[in-house]
């Protein structure tokens, strides 16, 4: 059970609660209820349409949506960090040194690569999208800096089982070994790396960005059902 279900779960229980009590504790713990549950409920939806196109709802399925943009992004990082000319040379040189079986090795170079512009365009994709103006309510994008370090995690774990990958691996030895290091040899890379990304579907996009951050998300609405269930209780103790 994940911490959605539970929040969603445990307001469902205040209302049928609240619909069972008699005065005066009927009033109170039935405002609260109802108040968490849309909360919660609310905020799920959000999440949801943030990775599911809804029918009729304008802006859901934003991560499908965008994903272009997420191949480009990955194509201008693996590009301008992954293969510059500089690490082009190393690479090189340890591929002359090394017997054919031997893997090429990028972990010093995936480790050392900045991953925060993509988190940021990652964050603003998710702030331009409907479940922006509701994430603003939950301190905007400051609510989603605790998932910085888990996405760059996962991402560098997908580089480095790309980059080791046989075929990723074979390509590179191939273009490697037919020209010098040169800005030929460079759109030669350039070609491999876009061909592997030209394979992902906005499904399997989806699906990367869905295991880096979704299990982070459900605290939203764990937050949305805590707040509303308190926004509803003050609510009731109102006088009328």
């Amino acid at each position: 059970m994940n911490k959605s279900l539970i929040t969603n779960l445990v307001a469902a229980g205040l209302v049928a609660t609240g619909l069972a009590i008699e005065a005066p504790f009927r009033e109170p713990v039935l405002s609260t209820g109802l108040f968490a549950l849309a909360g919660g409920v609310t905020n799920w939806l959000a999440i949801h349409m943030l990775f599911e196109k809804v029918p009729g709802l304008y802006g859901s399925g934003v991560i499908s949506a965008r994903f272009e943009d997420f191949k480009i992004g990955i194509n201008s990082l693996v590009m301008e960090q992954f293969f510059s000319k500089e690490n082009l040379d190393r690479f090189v040189a340890e591929m002359v040194t090394e017997d054919a079986n031997h893997h090429l090795d990028f972990h010093e170079v995936i480790e050392q690569t900045d991953l925060n512009p993509t988190f940021d365009s990652l964050v603003a994709v998710i702030m331009e999208s409907s479940f922006g103006s509701m994430l603003g309510m939950f301190g905007g994008e400051g609510a989603l800096a605790p998932l910085k370090e888990p996405f760059i995690n996962k991402m560098k774990v997908s580089l480095n089982e790309m980059a080791h990958s046989d075929s990723f691996q074979n390509s590179v030895r191939d273009k490697l070994s037919s020209a010098p290091v040169s800005s030929e040899l460079h759109q030669q890379i350039e070609h491999v790396v876009q061909s592997r990304l030209d394979e992902l579907t906005p499904q399997m996009v989806k699906d990367i960005i869905q295991a880096m951050i979704r299990q982070h998300l459900g605290w939203l609405v764990v937050w949305g059902g805590v707040f509303g269930g308190l926004i509803g209780l003050v609510a009731s103790q109102l006088p009328i």
